[in-house]
């Protein structure tokens, strides 16, 4: 039988402290951590005519994301999460396809968002599946995060747009050969300068999330060598063009997307 999938706004305390309970099982959130989003927050996003939405599979709650509007007349999309049981099922795009609808309907230019570089499945995600533009590297851009899924150390972020107008972005496959030339973080997590190279590309650790548990010193340095090696290359005008299915960021000197 075919499963139902559903997408809608979410509003009422009921509904919402449903969300909140799920964001919290996909954090991992223990009792004292801080949760992804305040359930007093969320509820005050909803009120105000913010973004709060739900994806539901055969009924059952799933997917949420919640945002507020930015400048620029844009939706900054500020948390989003699915379900172990329900990955892999189309419920993230869904998600992100209504929240880019929702901010049609609001007119809106476009939908934002901040990942953890270091993921390579939310950067696979991100930029090849969605098409979302990296705009800038943030270091350390929320502090420390003791949330049950960050390791408390420094929150690096990528922060990337995704249009509003236009038709929706389809997939832009890769792969590491794309970007052939100099490899600014190779796949020992050593960095090396671009050198003006026009294509570069720059490596992300198998699981970084497995890492963190089994040897935190080796995710930190991974940690520094992105901030330092793909932070560096878009400080000096380079642009991501693309990521590849075996975990590469692919950049080029000036590149557009």
């Amino acid at each position: 039988m075919a499963e139902h999938l559903t997408t809608v706004t979410l509003q009422g305390t009921p509904d919402l402290q449903r969300a909140d309970h799920l964001l919290r099982g996909v954090w991992g959130t223990q009792p004292g951590d801080d949760p992804p989003l305040a359930l007093d927050l969320m509820c005050a996003f909803a009120h105000s005519g913010c973004y709060v939405g739900g994806a539901f599979l055969d009924g059952e709650l799933v997917g949420v994301a919640a945002g507020f509007l930015a400048a620029g007349r844009t939706l900054h999309s500020h948390v989003a999460g699915v379900a172990a049981r329900a990955r892999g099922r189309g419920v993230g795009r869904a998600l992100k396809e209504h929240q880019r609808a929702w901010a049609a309907e609001q007119e809106l230019s476009a939908v934002s968002w901040t990942f953890d570089p270091l993921v390579r499945r939310n950067a696979f995600f991100n930029l090849a599946r969605l098409g979302a533009r990296v705009t800038a590297y943030l270091p350390d851009f929320y502090g420390p995060m003791t949330d049950g899924l960050n390791d408390g150390g420094p929150s690096d972020r990528l922060y990337v747009t995704w249009p509003v107008s236009g038709p929706v972005p389809g997939p832009v496959f890769a792969t590491a050969e794309d970007g052939t030339g100099r490899a600014v973080v190779d796949e020992a997590g050593a960095v090396h300068d671009p050198a003006g190279a026009e294509l570069v590309r720059c490596a992300t650790p198998p699981d970084i999330e497995r890492l963190r548990t089994e040897d935190p010193a080796a995710a930190r340095r991974w940690r520094a060598a992105l901030e330092e090696g793909l932070g560096g290359a878009l400080a000096q005008g380079y642009r991501v063009t693309g990521f590849s299915r075996d975990g590469w960021y692919l950049l080029a000197l000036g590149g557009a997307r």
